[in-house]
């Protein structure tokens, strides 16, 4: 019609998507961070693929032509090798009787120094701490000497108390090669696990030890019932912490009686047979297998301890009913 205006369409304004917008705001910062995941991506999540890839293949590492797929079948060569096992066994044996003494009496060297009854509180901290930043090659050649048929200091000490010399090495069948490795760990990691309980009893609050003392309790007493039960979650990490760290444990007992355990294989652990197999044997696809079913058992020994400790709770249940 004639005079009328016409009507121009103008196009929908355009906003970004949320994702976009998002990006746009927080990009800098992510990219700040982005070499931390680049490098994890790499060195930790790529191995881990590429290893379970590993365990479905027959490889020497070095020829292509011996790139087979054999599915399960390394997993089966693995779980009926009775030397994997006699490995698992030794393993779980060092890390018992090793943790046994090692967790209790972290725990307690962890209350004393806490307390406020012991002088020099901060050297005997230091000095327990101090095997834990040693050179793990230096504690093993020193204790492989200490350990010395004639001249070790062990057998010097037995002879003081009238009792005959241990062949540490060859005794026996072997059967003090577990020891001495379940000795050197609690020298060196008592320390570890004393700082790490440490931290824990500080997050007791002191009005529940106030309260004991003037109801007249016992040292030994405030230990057992408000010490131990308030630092499961301390304990439960620390026990975890010694699952991996036994399932892994590979320096101290290659150095004391080599590659091979020492006699008889006594001192053969889970990781030397992994290593042993894969460096020296070249079968890196059963050491593939070998490690992930390592795996499975240390995840199979962490779920026990938190079922056995109640989830470890612990000083949160305090914290709860006060709400």
């Amino acid at each position: 019609m004639a005079g009328q205006v016409p009507t121009v369409k103008r196009p929908a304004p355009q906003f970004p998507s949320p994702a976009r917008r998002w990006f746009g705001k927080y990009w800098v910062p992510y990219l700040y961070i982005s070499p931390f995941y680049i490098l994890f991506a790499i060195f930790g999540i790529f191995p881990i693929i590429y290893s379970l890839y590993l365990s479905f293949i027959q490889w020497n590492g070095i020829s292509r032509a011996s790139h087979l797929w054999v599915w399960f079948d390394n997993y089966r060569t693995i779980l009926t090798d009775q030397l994997f096992w006699k490995a698992i066994y030794n393993t779980l044996w060092i890390g018992v009787v090793a943790h046994a003494v090692m967790l209790p009496t972290a725990l307690i060297l962890a209350f004393l120094f806490n307390s406020k009854l012991v002088r020099f509180r901060e050297f005997f901290r230091t000095t327990y701490f101090m095997p834990v930043i040693t050179g793990t090659v230096a504690v093993s050649i020193v204790f492989g000497i200490m350990f010395g048929t004639q001249f070790g200091v062990f057998n010097w000490f037995l002879e003081l108390l009238h009792l005959p010399k241990i062949d540490w090495y060859r005794g026996q069948g072997g059967m003090w090669v577990k020891p001495m490795v379940a000795i050197v760990m609690n020298w060196r990691w008592i320390g570890w696990n004393m700082v790490i309980y440490l931290a824990g009893l500080q997050a007791i609050p002191m009005e529940l030890y106030e309260a004991a003392a003037i109801d007249g309790a016992r040292l030994s007493q405030i230990f057992r019932y408000i010490t131990v039960p308030l630092m499961k979650p301390t304990i439960l990490f620390t026990l975890v912490l010694s699952t991996i760290g036994t399932m892994t444990l590979f320096d101290e007992p290659q150095i004391l009686v080599g590659g091979d355990g020492g006699y008889a294989y006594q001192g053969l652990t889970a990781a030397m047979y992994i290593v042993r197999d894969a460096f020296r044997f070249t079968h890196f696809g059963t050491a593939a297998a070998a490690s992930y079913v390592v795996a499975v058992l240390v995840f199979v020994i962490s779920m026990l301890a938190t079922r056995l400790l109640g989830g470890g709770r612990g000083i949160y249940e305090i914290e709860e009913g006060k709400r």
